[in-house]
């Protein structure tokens, strides 16, 4: 597990990630050379969460909880794994017995005042490489851009965006489509 922190000096955000890659075993078994890349580097994951943060935050048509359009540091986890620990974590925590692409346990209370110099801890984001390798395949595209997709899935729960009707399913993938494009590099989802 490696911790770090960050700003962006032209917006100011500050974050703190906890970040844990993947395993070695579950590295070597990735032919795809930039996803093994980008699955080792947390300054690579603490950019695009960063910028996505400020996107949010400052697109005043976005949902945002005042919390997070108020405070200029962060903190939250990312994890990469394999198959059997998502799924157990999914069957522990949402009581469904199978293996999922991603889940997001948020702690953001909308509700709470901090000062703009303490930390928002958003929670956790867990990604499955394995399903995600998977669904790149199905999707034909990258498995960079299909983690990079989950990743931004999952911030946007922890920003407290849900998904319980069809039309806040769209308008979220919506989104995240907006999010992996401001760094101009999205192949087509």
């Amino acid at each position: 597990m490696e911790i770090r922190e960050s700003s962006n000096r032209a917006s100011n955000v500050r974050l703190q990630l906890s970040f844990n890659g993947p395993s070695e075993e579950l590295l070597k078994s990735l032919s795809d050379q930039s996803a093994r890349n980008i699955l080792t580097k947390a300054e690579f994951w603490e950019k695009d969460l960063r910028t996505w943060i400020e996107f949010v935050r400052g697109e005043k048509s976005l949902f945002c909880h005042d919390v997070v359009r108020n405070t200029l540091i962060f903190s939250m986890g990312l994890q990469f794994t394999d198959d059997q620990t998502i799924a157990a974590l999914n069957a522990k925590w949402r009581q469904k017995n199978e293996k999922t692409d991603v889940l997001s346990f948020p702690v953001l209370d909308e509700n709470i005042v901090i000062p703009q110099d303490q930390f928002v801890e958003l929670g956790d984001v867990i990604v499955s490489i394995p399903t995600a390798d998977s669904q790149a395949s199905e999707q034909d595209h990258s498995l960079s851009n299909e983690l990079r997709w989950l990743v931004s899935h999952g911030l946007l729960h922890l920003l407290g965006w849900d998904h319980p009707t069809p039309k806040k399913l769209q308008e979220m993938l919506c989104c995240q489509q907006q999010l992996l494009t401001i760094n101009g590099n999205l192949q087509s989802k």
